[in-house]
């Protein structure tokens, strides 16, 4: 089986290398950089975890952890901040990040271990349940790698809000959503949108799909999902 691997990140040396130590002693095979700009050049995505600390220099914990969730290479990478700001803003901050888990300093070894351990478990089990490649309705398939969609053997053009809106109703079929949970799951990042734009590309998909647009279902007053004959 192979070691978890860890990436320390902190301008406190001599941290860096007790944590080191321990983790190591724990089982998992641990990298260390003193500063944002020297871990950004290395290869995050290689790794299983980071631990990294809020007050550095010009790059602090924050901003280096939302430049790695812009970048899907190491989005899913898990943070588990280790800071002496343990403030309840720092904290949401360190959340709304997308951080696994907050530690303040002064800590024990113990407690990060047990809290490295819990992360490494959760992000594990996520792994498990990831989706298959393929979403197959009789003779309509998604293919959720290539971002594809092919019905009878052709593919179908369509484009990235007509893909994932298909992907969401057929990965949850005969289940309603509202236009508020499609904005919300499909154009998350995007600040303001129309109802109406779910309802111009509802129309689109339709046409695309063919004989299996009727089973895209309008639940008046509820919303949208995927109805199987």
């Amino acid at each position: 089986m192979n070691k978890k691997r860890i990436l320390v990140v902190d301008d406190e040396e001599d941290l860096c290398e007790i944590l080191k130590f321990n983790l190591e002693n724990e089982g998992y095979e641990v990298d260390t950089a003193n500063s944002a700009e020297e871990a950004m050049k290395m290869n995050i995505s290689s790794y299983d975890l980071l631990l990294l600390d809020v007050m550095m220099g010009e790059i602090s914990g924050f901003k280096m952890a939302s430049l790695l969730k812009k970048d899907e290479k190491t989005a899913q990478v898990p943070i588990i901040f280790i800071t002496a700001k343990d403030t309840e803003n720092d904290t949401i901050t360190g959340f709304n990040l997308g951080a696994d888990d907050y530690i303040s300093k002064p800590f024990s070894l113990r407690e990060v271990a047990a809290r490295v351990k819990a992360v490494l478990r959760r992000t594990n089990q996520n792994e498990n349940e990831q989706l298959p490649e393929q979403l197959v309705y009789r003779t309509l398939v998604l293919d959720i790698v290539k971002k594809k969609v092919s019905i009878d053997g052709e593919e179908v053009s369509l484009t990235k809000k007509e893909f994932e809106i298909l992907l969401l109703l057929l990965q949850n079929k005969g289940r309603v959503f509202s236009r508020e949970d499609i904005l919300g799951r499909v154009w998350s990042d995007e600040v303001y949108v129309l109802d109406r734009t779910i309802d111009v590309n509802i129309t689109r998909l339709r046409k695309k799909i063919g004989a299996y647009g009727k089973c895209i279902v309008t639940r008046l007053g509820y919303g949208y999902c995927f109805e199987a004959e």
